[in-house]
């Protein structure tokens, strides 16, 4: 793959720390994976992840938010469709969605007088990654970006561990297992 020069300073996250940090314009960089609306790059010092809203810094074009990219149709989301929001949710590692790499263990609608909250518990491949909180508030907010969601909660949990006989078919297959 092409190195790509950043076009001005970029806010990232360090793999696999979770913490903040700048990648200064300039910096050369390559993108190893570009799934879910982020960007996973390495870049001297390591991997980082970069937000879809800083793409320009990539030299790229901002790709369209799902709430942007789908009309509005009146209808609340279901069940279906917060699963599929979890779907575009990725490990900047791992080229497996969250959903098919097996780390959602459970996802609960409810309603609270007129508002519609949904529960959703989830793990990680590994314990201590810093990266959980990144990764359960991307789900958060795709799961808030639906229509007919008045608030989530996402929610990391180690019981029972994650192994990889919970990665689904597809992600199986992604994965070359």
């Amino acid at each position: 793959m092409d190195t790509i020069q950043l076009k001005r300073d970029c806010p990232a996250i360090t793999i696999p720390s979770g913490r903040e940090t700048m990648l200064p314009e300039g910096t050369e960089v390559y993108i190893t994976q570009s799934l879910g609306g982020t960007y996973t790059v390495q870049a001297p010092g390591g991997l980082f992840r970069i937000q879809n809203e800083n793409a320009d810094a990539l030299g790229m074009d901002k790709a369209p938010e799902a709430s942007e990219s789908s009309p509005s149709t009146g209808v609340p989301a279901d069940e279906k469709a917060i699963w599929d929001a979890l779907k575009s949710v990725y490990d900047p590692e791992i080229p497996v969605n969250i959903v098919d790499l097996g780390l959602i263990y459970d996802l609960v609608i409810r309603e609270e007088g007129s508002r519609r909250v949904v529960d959703v518990k989830m793990t990680l491949t590994a314990p201590g990654c810093g990266m959980g909180p990144v990764i359960a508030e991307d789900a958060q907010n795709r799961i808030l970006s639906l229509e007919g969601i008045d608030d989530a909660a996402v929610e990391v949990v180690w019981d029972p561990p994650w192994h990889q006989s919970m990665i689904s078919a597809e992600g199986k297959r992604v994965l070359g297992l």
